[in-house]
């Protein structure tokens, strides 16, 4: 299967951008994506924001994290999460638009 280049994409690279999708595939955590696209957050920055219990966002933060969507950082007694690429950034950003789009 050709990528955009023209050259082939090999099967590991499909898998890892599968599982990247899945990662990214909620509602609450293409939200705190969003939000981290606007500076590093601890979780109770993002629990604010969100109106999302700190349970909640600390599940999804861990699936993001796995993913390699986020890092987490710790500054004194709390964890800021950041954005690993900005690559990431924009595939939530463009699949975002896309969806408002066809809303309209």
């Amino acid at each position: 299967m050709p990528d955009t280049a023209g050259s082939p994409v090999d099967r590991e690279a499909l898998v890892a951008a599968g599982d990247l999708l899945r990662a990214l595939a909620a509602p609450v955590r293409i939200a705190i994506v969003l939000q981290l696209l606007e500076g590093d957050r601890c979780v109770h920055e993002l629990v604010g924001s969100l109106g999302v219990t700190q349970p909640l966002i600390s599940q999804h933060l861990r699936v993001l994290k796995a993913a390699g969507v986020v890092h987490g950082e710790r500054s004194g007694r709390e964890v800021m999460y950041r954005l690993v690429d900005d690559h990431l950034s924009h595939i939530v950003v463009d699949a975002v638009a896309h969806a408002q789009e066809g809303r309209s």
